[in-house]
């Protein structure tokens, strides 16, 4: 089976361990990371898996972090909700200290507990269907400490040795790159399709009003999925809707797929809004312009569930 649009694997490293970063990143892929700017963050690079059930092209946000506090905040709010909600895996590259009670050693503690964080309270620790890993970097042969650290928050330790050694331990498992591989080949990259949503997705429904009752005379209220007016009021928010998520009449901005718009009919949409209203637009905004770019790879029919979704977000701040 061939996955035509994996979830996404999230690798990151402190800002000071690049080179770690690129080193690991290259010997799981086979070919060195390209830089979008003079930085490794922001980075985009395909992991090609193939096993007996599936081949997949995964790709790999790559991450640089200089405050690990400060990343775990902004992953953690609710704008980084649909960035969560499409990783299908999350892997932290570090240096293994020599000294144990360094600074460095601190650092790395740091950033472990705080990437944790991320997978267990974002991600949904042990019930998360995804695979996060540890890949410590490094000669050092004790490696218990950080064996420990990194299960406390859930996540897998794999060291990573700079000279050649044998692929598999006295117990037969597989080291190393190799077993870092086999983690993420053992994982599920399929999307969440509609149909598996199940209850949730139901429940979502109903509060939109969303019918599968296909009768004309359903007094649900007012929602056309082929125009993605997701029931707003369209007295008191005709030019909000054109301005964040258009019907998709022609010449007028697609919000999912981005494109500029000719039209100007919102003009008198802010003589009805006050300062108040002004900045929960501004916000909503911001979480659909989040909703557009994560999920602009999706099939069709799931970027209008996780519009939707986001859209009824929003309008209960409204």
């Amino acid at each position: 089976m061939d996955i035509s649009n994996p979830r996404r694997i999230l690798a990151v490293s402190l800002a000071d361990s690049t080179n770690h970063l690129t080193r690991v990143i290259k010997d799981l892929t086979g070919s060195h990371p390209e830089q979008s700017s003079a930085s490794l963050a922001g980075s985009s690079h395909n992991l090609s898996l193939k096993t007996a059930y599936y081949t997949a092209k995964v790709p790999i946000w790559l991450d640089l972090i200089s405050s690990p506090t400060e990343w775990a905040g902004s992953f953690l709010s609710s704008e980084a909700k649909e960035v969560l909600e499409i990783l299908g895996g999350v892997v932290v590259v570090f240096s293994l200290p020599v000294e144990s009670q360094s600074d460095q050693a601190k650092a790395t503690r740091e950033l472990i507990r705080n990437v944790g964080k991320v997978v267990k309270d974002g991600l949904g620790g042990w019930s998360w269907e995804g695979v996060s890993l540890c890949l410590g970097v490094g000669e050092i042969d004790d490696v218990d400490d950080w064996e420990d650290c990194c299960a406390e928050w859930g996540l897998e330790f794999v060291q990573v040795r700079n000279q050649s050694t044998a692929g598999r331990n006295e117990f037969g498992e597989k080291t190393g790159i190799p077993r870092a591989l086999e983690a993420l080949e053992s994982n599920d990259w399929s999307q969440v399709s509609a149909c598996d949503l199940g209850p949730d997705i139901e429940d979502f429904e109903a509060e939109l009003g969303i019918s599968k009752d296909t009768d004309a005379d359903n007094k649900g209220p007012d929602l056309d999925p082929e125009d993605l007016d997701f029931g707003v009021d369209r007295d008191d928010f005709a030019g909000l809707k054109q301005a964040i998520w258009n019907s998709g009449e022609d010449n007028e901005e697609d919000f999912l797929n981005g494109e500029p718009s000719s039209k100007t009919s919102e003009k008198d949409a802010s003589d009805k809004l006050d300062d108040e209203d002004l900045r929960k637009i501004e916000r909503m905004m911001v979480k659909l312009q989040a909703v557009r770019d994560t999920s602009a790879g999706l099939p069709e029919d799931q970027r209008k569930r996780v519009a939707a979704k986001a859209v009824a977000e929003v309008m209960k701040e409204l």
